[in-house]
């Protein structure tokens, strides 16, 4: 372990000298080894690997490294951001509920509703941002809570520390997807949660390039079960794409950094400009989980949304950005924009969006690392094409 998360985003994961120690080539990068199967001494006699749905090297690295990152006992490497969530949802057993945050990405509103509800697996949308509130409804059924902090679309902050002391009495699994934070600016399992989930394809790779899931728990039992359910199921990260999001977390710090600092910029331009009725930023002093992002991580992440003002058409700003590109996804180099209504969030039917506040004029934006002055000078140019004269 190192003191310093810059340092470990560096060296996490592999040493080259361990592996010049133990006959290797202390080669400074991770081999990828695309092998499916291993040769083994005798009959159940291996060398820790032999197939490589089970485990494979390269995988590894890269699980030893977010696990280091995120504090935890171990990591897994998935396809996808949703086989993640699926590997994760497959813990609880018919008949049990859980509850998700009431803003949280289309896709795991629609994997529970759509195909876990029909294993008999429920779920409760409810306001996590309450956890007083929030135990009043934790009825014997609910075995976990999935939250999102900050959540999207609308990047309302959960006390996550608050949550864990109403979970954790009950036994109930506190899973947080840090997928907007990276373990660069919040680290959930610190703060009692006992599962923290990544769409690794946004802000760990970086670079608009791959698809990946991780996920990082708390304890030896729960690494115990999800290595059984991530090896029957099989939806496993390949060995190239593994390599690829190892070499992406080296230059996480560097790049959150600079997110960080155009969307803060681009979020205070934002909340001054007549075209924007309101902006959701937790980065903001005025936001209402200013206070609980500031004293759970680091500071306010990349993502910044905002609704559009009355007098100004939202399909004209979309067709006038040039700089932004109008995309799904977020977490890459250059900037993107979104319609959670017609893109991200058009899994949920409409009456729930409404409830959640998710209306037909908000954008969500994933501020790239660009020069900020491009980035605020497009806004600007589709502000003024959109306004009704």
């Amino acid at each position: 372990m190192y003191n310093h998360i810059e340092t470990a985003l560096v060296h996490g994961g592999y040493d080259p000298r361990a592996d010049l120690a133990n006959g290797g080539t202390g080669a400074v990068n991770p081999a990828v080894y695309l092998s499916s199967t291993y040769a083994q001494a005798s009959p159940g006699e291996h060398s820790g690997y032999e197939y490589s749905r089970t485990g494979n090297p390269t995988r590894t690295a890269l699980e030893d490294l977010i696990a280091e990152l995120e504090g935890g006992v171990a990591g897994f490497a998935f396809a996808s951001g949703m086989a993640a969530i699926a590997a994760c949802l497959s813990l609880l057993n018919s008949g049990d509920t859980v509850i998700i945050s009431n803003n949280v990405y289309g896709g795991t509103f629609r994997i529970l509703d759509k195909v876990f509800k029909r294993f008999g697996i429920n779920y409760l949308i409810e306001n996590t941002n309450d956890a007083a509130t929030l135990s009043e409804k934790l009825t014997p059924d609910v075995k976990a809570i999935l939250v999102e902090s900050p959540a999207n679309p609308l990047l309302s902050v959960t006390d996550i520390a608050a949550l864990a002391a109403v979970t954790k009495p009950r036994g109930i699994l506190l899973m947080v997807d840090n997928t907007f934070m990276t373990p660069y600016l919040q680290r959930p399992l610190e703060l009692g949660a006992d599962i923290v989930i990544h769409s690794a394809t946004k802000y760990l790779g970086g670079h608009s390039d791959l698809i990946a899931g991780l996920v990082v728990v708390s304890t030896a039992e729960l690494a115990e079960k999800l290595h059984f359910i991530l090896n029957s199921t099989g939806g496993i990260l390949q060995p190239f794409d593994s390599y690829l999001l190892f070499r992406s977390i080296k230059s996480l710090g560097v790049r959150m950094d600079r997110h960080v600092a155009n969307a803060e910029a681009v979020a205070a331009y934002l909340a001054s400009h007549p075209a924007v009725a309101r902006v959701y930023y937790p980065g903001l002093p005025g936001d209402p989980g200013h206070a609980i992002q500031q004293a759970q991580a680091k500071n306010g992440g990349a993502m910044v949304s905002f609704d559009l003002a009355d007098g100004y058409r939202i399909e004209q700003f979309f067709r006038t950005l040039n700089l932004l590109m109008v995309a799904e996804s977020l977490g890459g180099v250059e900037s993107l924009v979104g319609h959670p209504v017609t893109m991200t969030h058009a899994s949920i039917p409409p009456e729930i969006r409404a409830e959640m506040g998710i209306s037909d004029q908000l954008v969500r934006l994933s501020i790239g690392i660009e020069n900020v002055e491009d980035i605020i000078a497009d806004l600007d140019r589709a502000f003024a094409a959109a306004q009704v004269k």
